[in-house]
């Protein structure tokens, strides 16, 4: 590490490129930004929209990585609304002379969605459902449309798309069509190629056609007829005819083979269908628009058995097995994926089901028309691997909820393995092998002799039905040795691959990851016939050039290197456990989790759908800075604060980020530097010492509710940023103070339970904290309330304040370590009060006294959960009460979760219902922040809103102020604590 990594004006590798196109694109980069000024001119006025077009640096930056090892810096960024816009961006670059990188939701892994060139993001505007129809049973589709939206839509049919890879949530059907994705049923359905029935594309040239199944008949005609499109369809046909005897030698006879482009599909006798050649083509053919795709009916019943194995061996072993039995999928999870969900805050429940030690589980799923059809099924396939003495446990699940927890596990495979800490990472270069599957446990075993030979170790996960591993060696590419190490194996996974008769790729593309070694498999002959079908398409090589064939050197352009210098400024929190502040930022591996449009993360992103408003754009615009892309001095800059000011500090990313990006933290840390360069606004300074004006205000709490109502007051709180619209705070006549000194509490038959309540409880809700306390008492418990103590310090977390947020965690620990170390419980109601003694206080001030403190922090619902399950505890409540809406806080939902809430709520008599949303979009002060209340009622919005009005009647509880003041503010219900809801219901 040094003070500061050199600065790099342009991210591209060393060689010069074969590729004229790119050649001319590094050119105008490294000719600085005034470079790309015409290009950026040209391309602002052929669009519809001239914003349409992103040309400074840190928006190009955004996209000059995906999920691979690679880099390379964008030329510009167009976000095209109409195929129009596509043709005229395809025109402007053709005019300039530059490539053109038609790109999804960048979560390619073998360094497809990177180029030198002008990236066409679809994701923006062209992502729209076109047309369903039902009975015909396809879609018509944009390239932007994600996956799982899709999959909303034919789901009110009986319908969905049934190309399922594990990134569905996020990657886009356009994306799907270049990689020829797969998924978990391929046995079932098939490649993106079986299930696309035409496209719509743009060629390098400005030709705009549509390709679908043509007859001879109509083959002939066009041919005949010249043009464009008959030279094409000519040229191609003459190219595979000619070829033939040595694509049936070459093209493997697998279940997935998705290495080069599929000129098998030309040798149809029946006609062709160009759109087949387009699937796989990784953008280098055409630039498609628009496609139909067909559609599958949902099974009518599925399940899971959930094999456990000592070894990875007789895991597989045990797929041929169980293969015979035709399953609808067999998936592999390997023991180290298994040791990182259960060590990931956010993933551990979904191992529950995990039975001891595996070193390998198999997750066998079954389709059936019926209950007793699917229990045949699943019984059959675990009776044989038990006669065969195969597995030590299994575990069968029909619950659909319970399977999507598996599944979650899953899917979540590659983040999961990413979530190492540290330099060395399961790198993503031999990941996507594919054999045919009846070899599978022979390959295995070679594979593993191979990374075991280098002194490696690898996660294994993937498509074992299908013979299709995403296999991850642990290699440091960081270190010389470690980079010499990567690329070895690489190539001694591909002579192995050639050996058994597999493919290069079976899902996730070539790229230049597996393009570097193309000939190994397909040898020089078929190698010259894709540069022939490549110039074909795309003469003058425009086209995403130097993908699947002709690549870059293989340890080229790479994300990491033994060239990665990081900047390691001196800071405020603890990032020992990451390795420090750049490492931590590392740990987002592009995958694109926080893209998705479920769950809670990314609730910006969601809301605008930009990608520096995702976790994964900040993280790389930070990491861009520290590794001297970008000066270092932007650490406290505006353009990385514009990047996070929509972040709202959720801590989504922490608990559903599967590599554990925690970009909250990060924040923080990112806030500071900039307060300690630049003067603090008033109105952030102001909600940072929101405790001491609270408190100051309750001495005359009438007086403070009228001055702060009037027109005069909204108007100065206006010219400071504050929105005349958001109804302030409005302070209880009594304190929740005033209440507990005014009040005889009873004495105790059980012990004591110290209550760190909240500023908001004590001086705006303290109906609240007397909730909490007649619970408590009821109990049989003693309240002690602390001495001494301050406030908890998130206002000044949230503002990046944090030598003021460390003194307030340095006199609370002061005032909690005795009780802590007496093994008392800490409690609190407000989630981001009660877990930064958890979350923050260990990482402001680590050591023994700081985590003794964070062991006995509870949540009110969770200390009452565990209360309620022991033997000893008395009876508390009565009565039945009826349906309740839950909305619980984001802070809980990531750090401690609200099953126990659910719990607590149902033992009490309630019928719970916890809303399924995001964050409510309040976070504190950012929905009072003028700039902020439009994103913030749209995060609430997204699903919040809607479903409390769609149940008006029923009654809303929370567990947090901030939801309780947004869903008051945004729709009529008026909601509660859900103490508040306890303690009505005690006896």
């Amino acid at each position: 590490m040094t003070a500061e990594a050199p600065l790099r004006m342009v991210i591209e590798g060393r060689s010069l490129s074969n590729h004229g196109s790119v050649g001319r694109a590094r050119a105008m980069l490294n000719n600085g930004q005034n470079a790309l000024g015409p290009l950026a001119d040209d391309l602002r006025g052929a669009l519809t929209n001239p914003s349409d077009v992103l040309i400074d640096r840190p928006s190009r930056l955004l996209y000059a990585t995906d999920a691979s090892l690679y880099e390379m810096e964008p030329v510009a960024v167009v976000f095209p609304r109409t195929r129009a816009d596509a043709a005229a961006a395809v025109g402007v670059a053709r005019a300039h002379g530059v490539p053109v990188l038609p790109r999804g939701g960048g979560t390619s892994l073998a360094g497809q969605g990177v180029n030198h060139a002008v990236v066409l993001d679809f994701t923006r505007h062209m992502n729209a459902i076109l047309d369903l129809d039902p009975d015909r049973q396809i879609a018509r589709v944009q390239p932007g449309l994600v996956l799982s939206e899709l999959n909303k839509a034919a789901r009110h049919y009986g319908l969905h798309y049934p190309i399922d890879p594990s990134t569905a949530n996020r990657a886009t059907i356009g994306g799907g069509i270049g990689n020829n994705s797969c998924g978990t049923h391929s046995g079932l359905y098939g490649k993106t190629v079986d299930v696309v029935e035409s496209v719509d594309v743009v060629l390098s040239d400005g030709a705009e056609l549509r390709f679908e199944q043509t007859d001879e008949r109509r083959l002939r005609a066009l041919i005949d007829a010249g043009g464009r499109e008959g030279r094409l369809y000519r040229d191609l046909r003459d190219l595979a005819d000619r070829e033939r005897d040595e694509i049936a030698r070459r093209f493997p006879d697998i279940p997935r083979r998705v290495s080069g482009y599929n000129l098998d599909t030309l040798l149809d006798p029946d006609g062709i269908n160009l759109s087949q050649i387009v699937v796989g083509s990784e953008g280098t053919l055409a630039v498609v628009t628009e496609a139909t795709v067909q559609l599958a009916p949902l099974p009518s019943r599925r399940g899971i058995l959930a094999a456990h194995f000592d070894t990875l061996i007789e895991a597989a072993e045990a797929t041929v097995v169980a293969n015979a039995h035709s399953p609808a999928a067999i998936e592999l999870v390997d023991d180290i994926i298994i040791d990182r969900c259960r060590s990931s805050v956010g993933y551990a429940p979904l191992a529950s089901f995990v039975v001891g030690e595996p070193g390998s589980i198999l997750l066998i799923e079954c389709f059936a028309d019926n209950d007793a059809q699917l229990t045949e099924q699943l019984h059959a396939i675990e009776a044989e691997l038990q006669s065969r003495s195969m597995g030590y446990a299994f575990v069968t699940e029909t619950d659909s909820e319970a399977q999507a927890r598996m599944w979650q596990m899953r899917q979540a495979g590659l983040g999961l393995l990413m979530s190492m800490h540290g330099d060395p990472k399961p790198g993503a270069f031999v990941e996507d092998t594919a054999v045919p599957p009846e070899r599978l446990p022979e390959f295995v075993a070679r594979f593993d002799a191979a990374v075991r030979s280098k002194g490696l170790r690898a996660g294994y996960y993937g498509h074992a039905a299908a013979g299709c591993l995403h296999i991850r060696p642990v290699v440091n590419v960081k270190d010389p040795a470690g980079l010499e190490q990567t690329e070895a194996l690489a190539s001694e996974i591909a002579d192995l691959v050639v050996e058994f008769g597999g493919s290069l790729s079976g899902e996730h593309g070539d790229g230049i990851v597996r393009g570097a070694f193309m000939e190994k498999m397909f040898g020089p002959e078929l190698v010259d016939a894709f540069r022939e079908t490549k110039r074909i398409f795309d003469p003058d090589g425009l086209l995403n050039p130097g993908k699947i064939i002709d690549t870059p050197p293989f340890r080229e352009n790479l994300r990491l290197s033994p060239e990665t210098i990081n900047s390691e400024p001196q800071g405020w929190l603890d990032f020992s456990a990451e390795g420090g502040f750049a490492r931590a930022v590392e740990m987002c591996n592009g995958q694109g989790a926080c893209r998705k449009f479920d769950g809670g993360m990314c609730p910006s992103f969601m809301v605008t759908q930009d990608e520096e408003h995702s976790t994964r754009g900040r993280a790389n615009l930070l990491r861009q800075i520290l590794n001297g892309a970008m000066p270092l001095e932007e650490l406290s800059g505006d353009r990385l604060y514009e990047a996070l000011d929509l972040c709202v500090e959720c801590k989504a990313c922490k608990a559903e980020c599967p590599s554990g990006v925690d970009l909250a933290k990060i924040k923080y840390e990112v806030l500071a530097h900039r307060r300690q360069a630049r003067r603090m606004p008033l109105r952030d300074r102001a909600f940072a010492h929101i405790p001491t004006l609270l408190r100051l205000a309750s001495i005359a709490p009438g007086v403070a509710n009228l001055l702060a109502s009037s027109l005069p007051a909204r108007a100065v709180l206006s010219l400071m940023g504050v929105q005349r619209e958001r109804p302030l705070p409005h302070l209880a006549p009594l304190s929740f103070d005033r209440w507990c000194r005014e009040r005889e509490a009873p004495e105790p038959s059980r012990g004591e339970v110290v209550l760190f309540d909240d500023t908001f409880t004590n001086y705006v809700h303290p109906e609240v904290g007397a909730a909490m306390v007649m619970v408590i008492e009821a109990l049989g418990y003693r309240v002690v309330r602390v001495e001494h103590r301050t406030c908890c310090g998130r206002p000044a977390i949230s503002k990046g304040l944090l030598d003021h947020a460390r003194s307030q965690a340095r006199q609370n620990l002061d005032a909690l370590s005795n009780y802590a170390n007496a093994g008392l419980p800490i409690i609190g109601a407000e989630p981001s009060c009660l877990l930064s003694l958890r979350d923050e206080y260990p990482l402001l001030l680590p050591g023994e006294e700081s985590a003794a403190v964070a062991r006995q922090a509870f949540l009110f619902d969770e200390w009452l959960d565990r209360e309620l399950q022991r033997d000893d505890t008395p009876e508390i409540f009565a009565g039945d009460h009826g349906r309740l809406l839950l909305h619980a806080h984001c802070h809980q939902k990531a750090l401690a979760g609200f099953d126990q809430t659910l719990g607590v709520l149902r033992r009490a008599g309630y019928e719970p219902e916890a809303i399924e949303s995001g964050c409510c979009g309040m976070a504190g002060s950012f929905g009072f922040e003028a700039e902020h209340y439009e994103v913030s009622r749209r995060m609430g919005e997204l699903r919040l809103f809607p479903a409390i009005r769609a149940s008006s009647s029923v009654p809303v509880a929370v567990t947090g102020v901030s939801c309780r003041q947004q869903i008051g503010h945004f729709t009529s219900a008026q909601p509660r604590h859900v103490a508040e809801y306890l303690a009505e219901a005690l006896k």
